[in-house]
Protein backbone atom coordinates (compact mmCIF):
# COMPACT_ATOMS: atom_id res chain seq x y z
CA UNK A 1 0.00 0.00 0.00
CA UNK A 2 1.41 3.41 -0.93
CA UNK A 3 1.71 6.21 1.61
CA UNK A 4 -1.15 8.30 0.22
CA UNK A 5 -3.60 5.39 0.43
CA UNK A 6 -2.40 4.45 3.90
CA UNK A 7 -2.86 8.05 5.04
CA UNK A 8 -6.43 8.20 3.72
CA UNK A 9 -7.32 4.92 5.40
CA UNK A 10 -5.81 6.13 8.67
CA UNK A 11 -7.90 9.32 8.42
CA UNK A 12 -11.03 7.19 8.03
CA UNK A 13 -10.13 5.15 11.12
CA UNK A 14 -9.36 8.23 13.23
CA UNK A 15 -12.68 9.82 12.27
CA UNK A 16 -14.56 6.65 13.17
CA UNK A 17 -12.83 6.68 16.56
CA UNK A 18 -13.80 10.33 16.91
CA UNK A 19 -17.42 9.35 16.40
CA UNK A 20 -17.06 6.80 19.20
CA UNK A 21 -15.65 9.49 21.50
CA UNK A 22 -18.47 11.89 20.64
CA UNK A 23 -21.05 9.23 21.48
CA UNK A 24 -19.90 9.56 25.12
CA UNK A 25 -19.67 13.34 25.13
CA UNK A 26 -23.29 14.31 25.73
CA UNK A 27 -23.47 12.92 29.28
CA UNK A 28 -20.92 13.28 32.09
CA UNK A 29 -18.51 10.34 31.73
CA UNK A 30 -17.56 7.88 34.45
CA UNK A 31 -13.94 8.69 35.25
CA UNK A 32 -11.33 6.29 36.60
CA UNK A 33 -7.78 7.15 37.64
CA UNK A 34 -4.95 5.07 36.23
CA UNK A 35 -1.80 4.04 38.08
CA UNK A 36 0.08 7.04 36.69
CA UNK A 37 -2.56 9.43 38.08
CA UNK A 38 -4.13 10.31 34.74
CA UNK A 39 -7.86 9.94 34.06
CA UNK A 40 -9.45 7.39 31.74
CA UNK A 41 -13.02 6.88 30.52
CA UNK A 42 -14.92 4.29 28.54
CA UNK A 43 -14.56 6.60 25.53
CA UNK A 44 -10.77 6.13 25.67
CA UNK A 45 -11.10 2.36 25.81
CA UNK A 46 -13.68 1.91 23.09
CA UNK A 47 -11.94 4.31 20.71
CA UNK A 48 -8.64 2.47 21.18
CA UNK A 49 -10.31 -0.89 20.59
CA UNK A 50 -11.73 0.34 17.28
CA UNK A 51 -8.42 1.85 16.17
CA UNK A 52 -6.41 -1.24 17.10
CA UNK A 53 -8.81 -3.53 15.25
CA UNK A 54 -8.91 -1.39 12.11
CA UNK A 55 -5.16 -0.77 11.93
CA UNK A 56 -4.61 -4.53 12.13
CA UNK A 57 -7.02 -4.91 9.22
CA UNK A 58 -5.40 -2.35 6.89
CA UNK A 59 -1.78 -3.01 7.90
CA UNK A 60 -1.48 -6.58 9.21
CA UNK A 61 1.85 -7.29 10.80
CA UNK A 62 2.54 -3.75 12.01
CA UNK A 63 2.30 -3.68 15.83
CA UNK A 64 0.00 -1.18 17.54
CA UNK A 65 1.11 0.55 20.74
CA UNK A 66 -1.93 2.14 22.39
CA UNK A 67 -1.94 4.28 25.51
CA UNK A 68 -4.69 2.33 27.23
CA UNK A 69 -3.21 -1.09 26.47
CA UNK A 70 0.11 0.04 27.93
CA UNK A 71 -1.74 1.49 30.92
CA UNK A 72 -3.10 -1.96 31.77
CA UNK A 73 0.42 -3.33 31.92
CA UNK A 74 0.22 -5.14 28.59
CA UNK A 75 3.78 -5.34 27.19
CA UNK A 76 4.47 -3.55 23.91
CA UNK A 77 6.04 -5.38 20.99
CA UNK A 78 7.56 -3.13 18.36
CA UNK A 79 9.80 -3.51 15.35
CA UNK A 80 11.19 -1.11 12.78
CA UNK A 81 7.61 -0.01 12.08
CA UNK A 82 4.81 0.38 14.60
CA UNK A 83 1.73 2.47 15.26
CA UNK A 84 1.40 4.83 18.21
CA UNK A 85 -2.16 5.55 19.30
CA UNK A 86 -3.68 8.00 21.75
CA UNK A 87 -7.40 7.33 21.40
CA UNK A 88 -8.43 10.39 23.43
CA UNK A 89 -5.74 13.00 23.88
CA UNK A 90 -6.91 15.70 26.25
CA UNK A 91 -9.06 13.47 28.43
CA UNK A 92 -9.24 16.31 30.96
CA UNK A 93 -10.63 18.59 28.23
CA UNK A 94 -13.19 15.91 27.40
CA UNK A 95 -14.21 15.48 31.05
CA UNK A 96 -14.48 19.25 31.58
CA UNK A 97 -16.67 19.66 28.46
CA UNK A 98 -14.10 21.62 26.50
CA UNK A 99 -13.96 20.74 22.82
CA UNK A 100 -10.16 20.63 22.49
CA UNK A 101 -9.71 16.84 22.71
CA UNK A 102 -8.35 14.75 19.86
CA UNK A 103 -7.80 11.28 18.45
CA UNK A 104 -4.13 10.70 17.53
CA UNK A 105 -2.68 8.01 15.28
CA UNK A 106 0.93 7.90 14.05
CA UNK A 107 3.11 5.47 12.13
CA UNK A 108 6.71 5.18 13.27
CA UNK A 109 9.48 3.92 11.01
CA UNK A 110 13.03 3.50 12.29
CA UNK A 111 12.32 5.83 15.19
CA UNK A 112 10.77 8.60 13.06
CA UNK A 113 7.10 9.58 12.85
CA UNK A 114 6.43 9.26 9.12
CA UNK A 115 2.63 9.58 9.08
CA UNK A 116 0.21 11.22 11.47
CA UNK A 117 -3.50 11.98 11.81
CA UNK A 118 -5.17 14.14 14.45
CA UNK A 119 -8.95 14.40 14.55
CA UNK A 120 -10.68 16.96 16.76
CA UNK A 121 -14.20 15.48 16.61
CA UNK A 122 -16.01 18.19 18.58
CA UNK A 123 -14.42 20.87 16.39
CA UNK A 124 -15.02 19.05 13.11
CA UNK A 125 -11.35 19.27 12.12
CA UNK A 126 -8.91 16.68 10.76
CA UNK A 127 -5.16 17.33 10.49
CA UNK A 128 -2.98 14.89 8.58
CA UNK A 129 0.51 14.63 7.18
CA UNK A 130 3.13 12.20 5.94
CA UNK A 131 6.69 12.25 4.70
CA UNK A 132 6.73 13.34 1.07
CA UNK A 133 3.03 14.22 1.04
CA UNK A 134 2.91 17.47 3.02
CA UNK A 135 0.26 18.35 5.58
CA UNK A 136 -3.44 19.21 5.34
CA UNK A 137 -6.40 20.27 7.42
CA UNK A 138 -10.03 19.45 6.65
CA UNK A 139 -12.86 21.35 8.33
CA UNK A 140 -16.14 23.05 7.40
CA UNK A 141 -14.28 24.94 4.66
CA UNK A 142 -13.01 21.75 3.00
CA UNK A 143 -9.53 20.26 2.75
CA UNK A 144 -6.48 22.45 2.17
CA UNK A 145 -2.73 22.27 2.50
CA UNK A 146 -1.03 23.78 5.54
CA UNK A 147 2.56 24.79 6.18
CA UNK A 148 4.61 26.44 8.89
CA UNK A 149 5.22 30.17 8.55
CA UNK A 150 8.27 32.36 8.92
CA UNK A 151 7.99 34.05 12.33
CA UNK A 152 6.61 37.59 11.98
CA UNK A 153 8.86 40.58 12.67
CA UNK A 154 6.60 41.47 15.58
CA UNK A 155 7.67 38.30 17.35
CA UNK A 156 6.69 34.70 18.02
CA UNK A 157 3.26 33.39 18.85
CA UNK A 158 3.83 30.78 21.55
CA UNK A 159 1.30 28.11 22.41
CA UNK A 160 1.45 26.15 25.64
CA UNK A 161 -0.47 23.50 27.55
CA UNK A 162 -3.67 24.47 29.34
CA UNK A 163 -3.37 21.68 31.92
CA UNK A 164 0.40 21.26 32.25
CA UNK A 165 1.83 24.76 31.98
CA UNK A 166 4.75 26.09 34.00
CA UNK A 167 4.74 29.88 33.48
CA UNK A 168 8.04 30.54 35.26
CA UNK A 169 9.93 27.84 33.35
CA UNK A 170 8.35 28.99 30.08
CA UNK A 171 9.43 32.58 30.72
CA UNK A 172 13.00 31.44 31.43
CA UNK A 173 13.09 29.32 28.25
CA UNK A 174 11.88 32.20 26.08
CA UNK A 175 14.36 34.68 27.51
CA UNK A 176 15.87 36.68 24.65
CA UNK A 177 13.16 35.74 22.15
CA UNK A 178 10.74 38.38 20.95
CA UNK A 179 7.23 37.16 21.79
CA UNK A 180 4.19 38.85 20.26
CA UNK A 181 1.61 36.70 22.02
CA UNK A 182 0.94 33.53 23.95
CA UNK A 183 -2.05 31.22 24.09
CA UNK A 184 -2.98 28.03 25.93
CA UNK A 185 -4.63 25.06 24.31
CA UNK A 186 -5.49 21.48 25.16
CA UNK A 187 -4.30 18.22 23.60
CA UNK A 188 -2.21 17.79 20.46
CA UNK A 189 -3.91 20.76 18.79
CA UNK A 190 -0.87 22.79 19.85
CA UNK A 191 1.20 20.98 17.20
CA UNK A 192 -1.53 21.67 14.66
CA UNK A 193 -1.48 25.41 15.27
CA UNK A 194 2.25 25.51 14.57
CA UNK A 195 1.87 23.27 11.50
CA UNK A 196 -0.90 25.50 10.14
CA UNK A 197 1.10 28.71 10.57
CA UNK A 198 -1.14 30.06 13.32
CA UNK A 199 1.64 29.83 15.93
CA UNK A 200 5.42 29.56 15.85
CA UNK A 201 6.55 27.65 18.92
CA UNK A 202 5.20 25.04 21.32
CA UNK A 203 7.62 24.43 24.20
CA UNK A 204 6.89 21.48 26.45
CA UNK A 205 8.91 21.15 29.62
CA UNK A 206 6.65 18.74 31.49
CA UNK A 207 6.01 15.04 31.15
CA UNK A 208 4.74 13.60 27.88
CA UNK A 209 4.60 10.13 26.39
CA UNK A 210 5.29 9.16 22.80
CA UNK A 211 1.62 8.60 21.97
CA UNK A 212 0.95 12.19 23.09
CA UNK A 213 3.32 13.65 20.52
CA UNK A 214 3.89 11.26 17.60
CA UNK A 215 0.94 12.25 15.39
CA UNK A 216 1.52 15.97 15.95
CA UNK A 217 5.23 15.50 15.33
CA UNK A 218 4.56 13.75 12.00
CA UNK A 219 2.16 16.48 10.87
CA UNK A 220 4.48 19.27 11.95
CA UNK A 221 7.46 17.71 10.17
CA UNK A 222 5.34 17.29 7.03
CA UNK A 223 4.44 21.00 7.27
CA UNK A 224 8.10 22.02 7.43
CA UNK A 225 8.60 22.20 11.19
CA UNK A 226 10.46 20.16 13.78
CA UNK A 227 10.16 18.64 17.24
CA UNK A 228 13.48 18.62 19.06
CA UNK A 229 14.73 18.04 22.56
CA UNK A 230 16.40 20.96 24.32
CA UNK A 231 19.82 19.78 23.08
CA UNK A 232 18.65 20.23 19.47
CA UNK A 233 18.21 16.58 18.47
CA UNK A 234 15.01 15.27 16.88
CA UNK A 235 12.68 13.41 19.22
CA UNK A 236 13.03 9.68 18.58
CA UNK A 237 10.28 7.08 19.05
CA UNK A 238 10.38 3.57 20.44
CA UNK A 239 12.34 4.65 23.53
CA UNK A 240 12.37 2.67 26.76
CA UNK A 241 9.06 3.25 28.59
CA UNK A 242 7.93 5.48 25.68
CA UNK A 243 8.75 8.64 27.69
CA UNK A 244 9.75 11.91 26.00
CA UNK A 245 12.28 14.48 27.17
CA UNK A 246 11.34 18.18 27.28
CA UNK A 247 11.07 19.52 23.74
CA UNK A 248 10.45 22.47 21.45
CA UNK A 249 7.96 22.03 18.60
CA UNK A 250 8.76 24.80 16.15
CA UNK A 251 7.81 26.09 12.75
CA UNK A 252 10.28 27.65 10.32
CA UNK A 253 13.42 29.11 11.93
CA UNK A 254 14.16 32.82 12.04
Amino acid sequence: MNAATLLEQTITIARAAGDVVLSFYAAPPRVEIKADGSPVTEADRQAEALITRELARIAPGIPVVGEEAIGTGRPASIGNRFWLVDPLDGTKEFIDRRDQFTVNIALIKNGRPVLGVIVAPALGATYAGAEGLGATVQDASGRRSIACRLPPRAGLTVVSSRSHGDPEALTALLCGRRVAGTTTLGSSLKFCLVAAGAADLYPRLGRTMEWDTAAGDAILRAAGGSVRSLDGTDIAYGKAAFANPPFLAAGLPL
